[in-house]
């Protein structure tokens, strides 16, 4: 049986409802359509009280399988709490810091932006990647050709590029 498209699975949980208060984004592989079978979906979270998100996250989905909860001791601190529900992965990204601000979204936006200039060669070279067992950031950073020992890094400094620097990059490329 394959598994429901991600955003009917945010609606069975109640996802983006319940987490309203926090400001929810979706983010990662599925919204990008660079899903795998074996892909989760974050969803990002601007929580200026940590423990009300936990308590939120807790008393919603504790009882699903996979739950746990915990805090990043590096930037930011932020919750990260993970569950399996609705035939997928979830994981939610609590931070004290407003989405658009948070390196997780910054990613996001440049990928998604990336493969909306770069076109269906691009998403197709990514995805060969992706399909050979790489992660999304690392997948972005090779086919761009990006010689670097941080990919996520890398695509974080990117963001800040206008449309046309990206364009040139992937028209460099071949793309």
């Amino acid at each position: 049986m394959k598994r429901p498209y991600f955003m009917e699975a945010l609606s069975r949980i109640n996802l983006l409802e319940t987490l309203a208060p926090f400001d929810p984004h979706v983010a990662g592989t599925p919204p990008l359509g660079l899903d795998l079978p074996t892909s989760d979906i974050d969803v990002l979270c601007y929580a200026p009280d940590p423990q009300l998100f936990t308590r939120t996250v807790w008393d919603a989905y504790s009882t699903c399988d996979e739950f746990s909860v915990r805090q990043w001791t590096g930037r930011e601190r932020p919750i990260i709490a993970a569950f399996a529900a609705a035939d997928w992965t979830f994981e939610l990204f609590g931070q004290a810091l407003p989405v658009p601000e948070q390196h997780g979204w910054k990613h996001f936006q440049v990928e998604h932006r990336l493969l909306g200039i770069g076109g269906s060669r691009f998403r197709a070279a990514v995805m060969q990647l992706r399909d050979g067992g790489m992660k999304t950031e690392p997948a972005f950073a090779a086919t761009l050709g990006l010689e670097t020992s941080d990919p996520y890094e890398a695509l974080f400094e990117m963001a800040g590029w206008p449309d046309e620097a990206l364009a040139a990059l992937l028209q460099e490329r071949g793309f």
